[in-house]
């Protein structure tokens, strides 16, 4: 629908503009000219917005033009329109604007179900008579179905259910109106004398008049058309007492052009006629023959003899007619209903239960379902498409409605979704599968509890809040500052999905969240997906659905990604953060140092090495290896950390085992090498010399070098496997650079570097224009020995010169680590 709304910039001054969504009183809105573009829209509030049908600033001269300050939007219209007015009667053209009574008045921001509460009146149709009403009143709305109580009884034991759309169903009134009766139904009369009655609708008249019911509910009643049907015609229907079966019936009386009644044919002779009013559009009539046509059985009238029924001969010993494929309506639209779908249908034994139903065969416009969770074995009963007793799976939970479950499970075996998997070094890898999600478990709530309870305000992202070591703080930076208000799972998605992508490793944070759980949460389970390095990984993430247990669910990601529990939350931080998290670094809680590591496979040599060969180490071979290697020593340059080491393996055991890569990776996976060594060995060989006199003493043997080295020297002949070792001359080491240029000895163990301390060093090198990087990104000492190559490229952007020429550096501070604080 289109709206008027106000412009915030300029007063006095209206837009038009389109309703996206809705929730509750709250719209989505997007204004007229950005088409598709969904980067502008914005939430308001029917209550408090100005908000106007389609017209209304023409009938009180006000202007409709854009908001000033909103330079996108106006050059985009300009660009195609020279007049503002062209482009609203383009746009205008065949659209529907919001009536004004639900953007003004008592109905302002309500649903028409909405204004339908406990104690209305109204009046209802006589199921054998059109010309007989009564008075009844609501006991019940669920989400717009309806429990009415006659006007004079006080218990529930004659109770009705129906929908508000239902034709049965008029405003008090409707019968003095049009000169029909009000009376109570027949096999209610006895209950009360004829004074009582009488004195009981009064006093429902004059309570309604008090309250009056809004006529807008009952704006949506289809029409009544016209029927063709005649007295004494037969057809087939779907048994109005038992719909468990299909069985001949009569017209026996047409009242007028819209209505007839038909009953039961029953050839015995103390037979009791079951009879029903019916109109053109009624569920459940269908022509003669119909079943023989669609292969299901019909029921032989009481007193048939014959065992088999035939139409010819029931019709010839009756003398009656067929009642013409025209009278009936669509006979075959299915409405996009299939076998084995689940939907959620009111028991005909049990008007007030609701079960899990499975539909078990379509024929036309008849559905035959599966009842599930009745005590009592009960035959498959048969609805029509257009009923009013069948809701959408997840009705009940929307309304707050019990739902009967289901006996037993009826989820079939479903497809295993490849996830990431967990962390070697916290439990051995095993392979997960997604728990099925049982959709038909019952909901325990109180049935009167409000639909908010599955719908959230707003998430904020705090940006200033400390960010972890997980995520990039400039990615962050760039999220909205919100999402919401929505459907809780909706908005938890979303933000899931936002910290997913704002990840260094994105594999790395979805494999963290699924271990986010809570025995006490009512979840609901979500498949989010990661992306990093032309790959994609799927994982089932457990959402909580109830509003009250957000606050819980965000603050235990937080924890879980070792960041500020503040970081995404339902409060939003201004000014300082309650946890100081200012004060964090971004890796508090990374004590990978002196941890032991074990290899994936044992060392084995050049031999070994050459026997796994991969694209990645023929690409990076033609990009950096130009020149023969100047030293071995290069052998015994520490490559990063062995938590670095362990993440790559990580991700490379969930490519290899996972299975849910989508397409081919254009770029090669990581092969447990750090590259930044290479890098920095072939583009400045001098380093020969620094890293052969550093690891001299005591670091030069293979042979002393405990697991530890000899993992670091494998990762870096992985890339020598094709240029064999040629020792220099001692002339050329000498002449490559001078010890002062190439040594570099630290005062401090970098370990304890905080990321002042690393912007001063970054600062101190020839790399100093970087060095606001590393304080946008809160990168201290531990985070800098972790610095790969492909990590700098990816997560500070830099092109492969200025990358290599910093890495250089960073291998500067593990060598001095390594050879200073390592041992």
């Amino acid at each position: 629908m289109k709206l008027e709304v106000a412009n915030k910039s300029s007063p006095d001054t209206y837009w038009v503009a389109t309703i996206v969504t809705t929730c509750g009183q709250l719209l989505l809105l997007r204004f007229s000219g950005y088409g598709d573009d969904r980067k502008a829209d914005f939430w308001c509030d029917v209550m408090t917005a100005e908000l106007h049908p389609v017209g209304w600033c023409s009938q009180n001269n006000k202007t409709l033009q854009p908001p000033e300050d909103n330079v996108y939007l106006r050059k985009a219209i300009k660009e195609k329109y020279s007049d503002w007015t062209d482009f609203l009667i383009q746009d205008l053209t065949g659209s529907r604007t919001a009536p004004a009574n639900l953007l003004e008045g008592p109905l302002r921001g309500k649903n028409t179900v909405d204004l339908i509460v406990e104690g209305s009146v109204m009046e209802v149709r006589d199921l054998t008579d059109p010309s007989l009403y009564w008075a009844v009143r609501v006991a019940q709305n669920v989400g717009g179905r309806l429990r009415l109580r006659h006007v004079g009884l006080q218990d529930d034991a004659h109770d009705t259910w129906l929908f508000y759309l239902d034709v049965r169903l008029r405003p008090l009134g409707w019968a003095q109106e049009n000169r029909l009766s009000l009376e109570p139904p027949a096999e209610l009369r006895g209950l009360k004398s004829a004074l009582e009655w009488q004195e009981a609708l009064e006093a429902a008249r004059s309570e309604a008049q008090q309250n009056p019911l809004p006529l807008e509910v009952f704006k949506d009643h289809a029409d009544l058309t016209k029927h063709s049907f005649r007295a004494g015609m037969k057809l087939e229907m779907v048994s109005p007492s038992e719909p468990f079966h299909i069985c001949p019936v009569s017209v026996t009386q047409v009242y007028n052009e819209h209505y007839f009644q038909v009953t039961v044919d029953d050839l015995t002779q103390e037979a009791t006629p079951l009879s029903l009013v019916c109109h053109s559009e009624s569920p459940g009539i269908l022509p003669v023959q119909w079943c023989l046509k669609n292969g299901i059985g019909l029921e032989r009238p009481r007193g048939y003899l014959s065992q088999d029924f035939d139409w010819a001969d029931y019709l010839k010993q009756s003398g009656t007619e067929t009642a013409p494929d025209a009278c009936f309506p669509d006979a075959w639209q299915s409405r996009g209903f299939a076998k084995d779908m689940w939907l959620e249908a009111v028991n005909p034994v049990r008007p007030t239960e609701v079960c899990v139903a499975q539909i078990t065969q379509v024929r036309g416009r008849l559905l035959w379902l599966r009842l599930e969770g009745l005590p009592k074995s009960v035959p498959e009963c048969i609805v029509d498409v257009e009923s009013m007793d069948i809701f959408p799976v997840g009705w009940c939970e929307t309304n707050a409605y019990l739902l009967t479950p289901p006996l037993k499970p009826v989820c079939q075996q479903q497809k295993k979704i490849a996830v990431v998997q967990p962390e070697k070094q916290l439990a051995p890898p095993q392979p997960v599968e997604t728990i099925p999600l049982n959709l038909c478990e019952p909901v325990a709530m109180d049935t009167g509890s409000a639909n908010g309870r599955y719908c959230c305000s707003r998430i904020y992202v705090n940006h200033r809040c400390f960010s972890g070591p997980y995520l990039n703080k400039g990615r962050i930076a760039e999220l909205p500052q919100a999402v919401g208000p929505g459907k809780c799972t909706l908005v938890l998605k979303e933000v899931l999905s936002m910290l997913i992508n704002a990840a260094y490793k994105p594999g790395r944070v979805l494999r963290e969240l699924q271990d986010v759980e809570d025995q006490h949460w009512d979840c609901h389970e979500e498949t989010l997906k990661a992306k990093y390095k032309g790959k994609t990984y799927r994982s089932s993430i457990r959402i909580v659905r109830l509003a009250e247990q957000i606050p819980d669910f965000c603050r235990k990601v937080c924890v879980k990604l070792q960041c500020c529990p503040n970081l995404f939350s339902p409060v939003q931080v201004t000014d300082q953060c309650p946890e100081n998290c200012s004060m964090q670094t971004k890796t508090k809680y990374t004590y990978y140092y002196g941890k032991k590591k074990k290899l994936s496979k044992p060392f084995g040599g050049e031999e070994s090495l050459e026997a796994k060969p991969t694209r990645r180490r023929k690409k990076r071979k033609a990009i950096f290896v130009q020149k023969k290697r100047r030293s071995s020593a290069v052998d015994y340059t520490p490559a990063g950390s062995p938590q670095d080491s362990d993440e790559d393996e990580d991700e490379d055991d969930l490519m290899l085992q996972s299975g849910s890569e989508e397409g081919t990776s254009s770029e090669p996976r990581e092969d447990h090498t750090d590259t930044s060594s290479v890098e920095v060995a072939n583009s400045r060989p001098r380093r020969a010399v620094t890293l052969r006199r550093a690891t001299h003493t005591g670091v030069a043997s293979s042979s002393r070098e405990g697991p530890e080295s000899r993992r670091r020297s494998t990762r870096s002949l992985s890339y020598n496997q094709e240029s064999k070792y040629h020792p220099p001359k001692r002339q050329e080491m000498q002449v490559e650079c001078s010890e002062a240029e190439c040594q570099l000895v630290l005062e401090r163990n970098p370990l304890e570097w905080s990321v002042e301390d690393v912007v001063t060093f970054i600062t101190s090198t020839d790399c100093a224009a970087l060095a606001k990087i590393f304080q946008e990104q809160d990168i201290d000492g531990q985070a800098l020995l972790l610095l790969t190559l492909p990590t700098v490229q990816e997560c500070m952007e830099l092109k492969l010169g200025p990358a290599i020429k910093l890495c250089h550096q960073i291998e500067r501070v593990k060598v001095a680590f390594y050879a200073q604080y390592a041992n």
